[in-house]
């Protein structure tokens, strides 16, 4: 699904972005309710980037990668954590891309996902070429979770991967 987001930017930079995982929902933009592995996913689109939120009938679990006044989190390259019953696994990247590229790479994307049933993306005013984009799968009992976030004006492209899948429980 491809929305137009009816609001200017909040994160103008890949370095303003923060991470916060466990964040209590925030005000979203655009949502997409998805079930994966008999698990409810929402991708929601926020002013100042994206959050997830998985819930299944043992808890919740939300990531949120945005621009969070006073956070002093900023966005990791990487995290592997247990959160209750959750392993949870997070990886970012930041790409500079030359103008050409930047433009190639930002139609590639927006055409993924907004052609994918379990895809949001949602472009902002000013440029078709700034935009967050999230997709959303499930493999194996796990539920993954790919962002973009796009940055046209300094040629980058936060891409983030994320893994959430129940902790196995060793037998005693």
């Amino acid at each position: 699904m491809l929305t137009t987001l009816n609001t200017s930017y909040s994160d103008t930079r890949a370095a303003d972005l923060a991470w916060a995982l466990g964040s209590e929902p925030l005000p979203a933009l655009a949502t997409l309710d998805l079930e994966l592995a008999g698990r409810k996913v929402q991708l929601r689109l926020l002013g100042a980037s994206h959050q997830v939120l998985l819930e299944e009938e043992w808890g919740l679990c939300s990531e949120t990668v945005a621009c969070i006044p006073g956070s002093s989190t900023p966005l990791p390259l990487g995290v592997a954590k247990r959160v209750d019953d959750w392993e949870y696994e997070f990886a970012a990247r930041v790409e500079m891309l030359s103008p050409g590229s930047f433009a190639g790479r930002a139609q590639e994307l927006l055409a993924l996902v907004s052609d994918h049933p379990q895809g949001l993306a949602g472009v902002f005013p000013g440029s078709p070429h700034a935009f967050t984009a999230m997709l959303a799968q499930s493999h194996e009992g796990q539920v993954h979770w790919r962002t973009w976030h796009a940055y046209p004006q300094d040629g980058q492209l936060v891409a983030t991967r994320t893994r959430v899948g129940m902790r196995v429980r060793s037998a005693v």
